[in-house]
């Protein structure tokens, strides 16, 4: 493989890039008009721009894509997250036409890709999952049948679902109707597949996650968990590895369960396996992400290893350097999604243009990132500008590292996640790893927040006062 074209945008593809630059293999970038001049596309050895700025006229036209790399003599695609990447059908077309797809089989995609095959597929594998119903349903009747049994509460839950699309928790036989139409009708309009599937609703959630990596010589590895339990509207903000409440045993536990769900797809490459545990540490199996995730990073500095070279070992038909027995577990890590968004303005989007855009450095300091300073937030896209990740000996270490390097960073344009990073990595419940999916909820609000802003300029006035006092005194002092 001496040429890879990167089918995406932003710190994933510049990321991407620099592994392959490492192994020596040429890029190609792909980009929209609206990114002509970001740092992917000046990274990259070629560049070409495949349309207009949303996404559906740029990237994800994946028959375009397919078409640039055939011209470029590519001998490989690398999906990123996002965009094309569980899209099966452009796994499958990039085969078809001879190239390499850096990722798994389109038919592992495809099977993972539905909440409801997935559990089909690890049925017989002994992995365990939520107590409910594991065939889509649109029958109420029989919807509360199964509630009654498993108990309430319980979780409406789209089977093509994701980001939050589609669920509805529900307290009360009574509500049960009205929230499984509102649920059907919300998957429909997303998914345009209305099926749903009901669930035991898990009260004090944890989301962790297992990294697995699979070669096409039939070995399969965890680099073990992360936790991704501090979310924002169903979606990841915050993120550690390893988890600070899994013993060693429960850790091995859920890693043979992952690769376990991996062999159930005959998948290849990097995924992931995520699972909800609840309060007494029970793990149920959740669903399966079959390309590379966003928090990757805090694996990588864990375990020591870079995940995109071995994606592309793989892909490459070679098989894994390592064994399960040569990974262990060496410090912390944190991840803290710098997105463009107001944590003041329930996180919504915040665009306008970087004025000033400063990144922290430092030992133990990690930045993904693809903006620079002077460009615009584009409103087509995800609003993440970087990722910054953090590494120490111990989790405690990992956090101070992460607070000072928020107040490193120096962002003038735009609103974004760093003060509710702060917010995180200050917060007892969190420092104490007493926490669940529902932090934000239970503990954060914008008045926190703001309080928090003003109480800090306050102190910082007072100490500025009492410095200028202190030195009219030295200026006075009287000379002999």
């Amino acid at each position: 493989m001496k040429k890879i074209l990167i089918a995406n945008r932003g710190e994933i593809a510049v990321r991407v890039m620099k592994t392959a630059k490492k192994m020596g293999i040429r890029t190609v970038a792909v980009f929209s008009e609206i990114d002509r001049n970001a740092p992917h596309v000046r990274f990259a050895d070629e560049a070409v721009c495949i349309g207009e700025a949303p996404s559906n006229k740029s990237y994800l036209l994946g028959d375009k894509i397919i078409e640039v790399a055939l011209k470029l003599n590519v001998d490989g695609i690398h999906p990123g997250y996002g965009f094309l990447s569980e899209n099966a059908d452009f796994a499958e077309a990039v085969e078809k036409n001879g190239l390499t797809f850096i990722g798994p089989k389109s038919k592992a995609i495809r099977v993972m890709g539905s909440k409801l095959a997935a559990k089909e597929a690890v049925k017989a594998y002994n992995i365990p999952m939520v107590p409910g119903i594991d065939e889509a349903i649109t029958d109420v009747g029989k919807a509360k049948k199964i509630a009654n049994e498993i108990g309430y509460p319980v979780l409406i839950k789209a089977s093509a679902g994701g980001g939050g699309k589609g669920m509805r928790v529900v307290e009360k036989e009574k509500d049960l109707e009205s929230q499984m139409k509102r649920a059907i009708s919300e998957a429909t309009s997303a998914f345009g597949d209305g099926s749903v599937f009901v669930e035991k609703y898990v009260t004090s959630p944890r989301h962790i996650e297992i990294q697995v990596m699979a070669d096409t010589h039939g070995n399969v590895l965890h680099f073990f968990e992360r936790e991704c339990s501090i979310q924002r509207r169903h979606q990841k903000v915050v993120e550690e590895a390893p988890s600070s409440i899994l013993t060693p045993e429960l850790r091995n536990e859920m890693g043979i369960a992952a690769t376990k769900v991996a062999e159930a797809c005959d998948y290849v490459g990097a995924g992931t396996v995520e699972f909800l545990m609840d309060a007494d540490l029970n793990f149920y199996f959740l669903e399966m992400n079959t390309r590379l995730q966003v928090e990757h990073p805090v694996t990588e500095l864990i375990s020591g290893v870079d995940l995109v070279e071995l994606q592309i070992k793989v892909a490459r038909g070679e098989e894994l350097p390592l064994k399960q027995k040569d990974l262990k577990i060496t410090g912390h890590a944190m991840e803290l999604r710098v997105y463009a968004e107001d944590p003041l303005n329930d996180f919504l989007p915040s665009v306008g243009n970087l004025e000033v855009y400063k990144l922290p450095k430092g030992e133990g300091i990690r930045v993904d990132n693809g903006f620079e300073e002077g460009m615009d937030i584009p409103i087509y896209y995800d609003p993440m500008l970087s990722k910054l990740i953090t590494y120490g000996k111990t989790r405690e270490e990992a956090i101070e590292l992460i607070l000072d390097a928020i107040q490193d960073y120096k962002i003038k344009g735009v609103q974004t996640t760093l003060p509710f990073g702060t917010f995180v990595f200050e917060h007892e419940a969190f420092r104490s790893g007493n926490f669940d999916t529902h932090f934000v909820k239970n503990y954060y609000s914008p008045e926190i927040l703001k309080q928090k802003n003003t109480d800090e300029a306050e102190m910082a006035a007072m100490i500025a006062l009492h410095q200028y006092l202190e030195d009219r005194k030295i200026v006075k002092l009287p000379t002999n």
